[in-house]
């Protein structure tokens, strides 16, 4: 007997009630479908994000082709002069500025015990017999160190009775700031020979040949010293002049490190126009003189007169330059000094005029060789960041080399 099954078939709906469940398979029209676009605040917004990301292509192609530059600077400082070079110079001063305001130095403290070793020779005290300056005198006879302010010679077997080049430290205030030293180096220009050597970015100015931007391996036998130049020609204020030829117009009244066609150098407030003189071989030129006549200048106080860095108030590394009464050359740096007391460094040192050169501890570098060729550098003072080599191979920023006549 075969079962029945009732209802077990599958229903099958009839045309009129799928036509009912699904009107569009029956050819009625369907409602117009309504497409939205996006409310005018999201459109906007699109839009100006559109136009940020295209604006920002040029920026970063430039700080990118400028980091890919040759540079013997770290990223960091390179990444800070480029927003120097690119508008934002002010912004960078004030973040400096208040930087370093948060860490100035207490006042006070202990005392130093030694002051750090410099040059090769033993301490030299100057007599009648010989060509060179009296020992810088302590600012304090409390707490009396060994060899404050005594000279020492730089380079091995050379002449004690005519040296080209001493090098000597001090407490610069021994009373406030009993732990800061200050490095001078005493330049002979009887014995003694400096070129102004232009570096890979500074100046910042066209010129038919930079050489190697370093020391020349062809004049390093005579090498006794290398030092830094001033500021970056955009905050220095002034001129640049190389060879005879004003590459940047030199500024009336700028402080200016001239070196003579004579072979003699000085420290001036610049006076001739924007050329140079047919007498002056180089001139490099960086804001006012800090120094005349042995005495700190009127200017010291104005702000205003020290350019798009860190300001003349603000106690930072400092270094400036100077010449004594006979013309010979006195280089000096510190750290944690203000324009003022940088001044102040250069007058007891035997400066009568003075310019203040590159601040920071990155930029400052006074480096001796002990021996011919450039062998055995060592640092004026150990705490600056560059190493002792620092001009041997190229450099951005333009300096100075010192050579034995």
């Amino acid at each position: 007997m075969v079962p029945v099954y009732a209802e077990s078939a599958p229903r099958i709906h009839s045309v009129e009630s799928s036509s009912a469940i699904h009107p569009a398979r029956a050819g009625a029209r369907p409602s117009a479908i309504r497409i939205y676009g996006p409310p005018p605040v999201r459109r906007l917004r699109r839009i100006l994000l559109a136009a940020f990301i295209f604006a920002l292509i040029p920026i970063l192609y430039s700080y990118a082709s400028t980091m890919m530059q040759p540079s013997n600077s770290s990223l960091g400082v390179r990444t800070v002069e480029w927003l120097r070079d690119h508008g934002a110079a002010q912004i960078v001063a004030d973040v400096e500025t208040f930087y370093y305001s948060l860490n100035a130095p207490a006042k006070g403290g202990p005392q130093l015990k030694a002051l750090p070793k410099v040059g090769v020779g033993g301490s030299l005290v100057a007599g009648a017999a010989v060509e060179r300056p009296a020992s810088i005198v302590p600012l304090t006879r409390v707490n009396p160190l060994p060899g404050e302010g005594v000279w020492h010679t730089t380079r091995h077997g050379e002449s004690e009775t005519q040296p080209p080049l001493l090098v000597t430290t001090f407490r610069s205030d021994p009373s406030e700031y009993p732990r800061l030293v200050a490095g001078v180096a005493w330049i002979n220009t009887r014995h003694a020979v400096i070129s102004l050597i232009p570096g890979r970015q500074e100046p910042s100015v066209s010129l038919p040949s930079r050489g190697g931007m370093d020391v020349p391996v062809s004049s390093r036998q005579k090498l006794l010293a290398t030092f830094n130049s001033g500021f970056k020609l955009a905050d220095s204020r002034g001129g640049w002049g190389y060879l005879g030829h004003a590459y940047a117009p030199m500024q009336n009244g700028q402080a200016t490190f001239v070196r003579y066609t004579n072979g003699t150098y000085d420290v001036i407030a610049w006076e001739y126009g924007a050329a140079l003189p047919a007498n002056v071989e180089f001139a490099r030129q960086n804001l006012p003189l800090i120094v005349y006549g042995g005495q700190p200048t009127a200017n010291l106080a104005n702000g205003s007169e020290w350019g798009a860095t860190v300001g003349n108030a603000v106690r930072v590394w400092r270094s400036g330059l100077g010449v004594d009464a006979k013309g010979n050359v006195i280089y000096a740096a510190a750290n944690d000094q203000t324009v003022q007391s940088l001044a102040q460094v250069l007058i007891h040192a035997g400066a009568v005029r003075a310019m203040e050169l590159d601040i920071n501890s990155y930029w400052i570098s006074f480096n001796t060789y002990a021996a011919p060729g450039g062998l055995e550098p060592s640092k004026l003072l150990a705490e600056v960041e560059r190493p002792a080599e620092r001009y041997l191979t190229p450099d951005d920023r333009d300096f100075f080399a010192v050579y034995a006549r």
